[in-house]
């Protein structure tokens, strides 16, 4: 059974930073794409940003290009979403996901929540 469980959350100040992380088990994660989402009250869950599952390919959505970093730790099964310069639409429930089959997300987990404050 595959489980993804999302750490890092919380409340910060405009321009902070928050680093999340998603701890993966029951899936060959050195083998698996993983990617980000958020969702944000009253809005469709948006793609953030995804990796490769060795490391390359990293992606992002325009608006937190130059803020958001992703990065892997094969060895630990974990991904991770390095977010700098924090600003309230950032705000929302991050999810982590992994893809079957190149980057076709089909595995979440329970989404961690970031608050924003201005």
């Amino acid at each position: 059974q595959v489980q993804l469980v999302e750490s890092g959350g919380g409340l910060v100040q405009a321009g902070g930073s928050l680093r999340l992380s998603c701890a993966a088990s029951g899936l060959t994660f050195s083998r698996t794409a993983m990617g980000w989402f958020r969702q944000a009250p009253g809005k469709e869950r948006e793609f953030v940003s995804r990796i490769g599952w060795n490391g390359v390919g990293a992606y992002y959505t325009d608006s937190v290009k130059g803020r958001f970093t992703i990065s892997r730790d094969n060895a630990k099964n974990t991904v991770y979403l390095q977010m700098n310069s924090l600003r309230p639409e950032d705000s929302a429930v991050y999810y982590c996901a992994a893809a079957s089959k190149a980057y076709n997300f089909d595995t979440w987990g329970q989404g961690t929540q970031v608050t924003v404050s201005s």
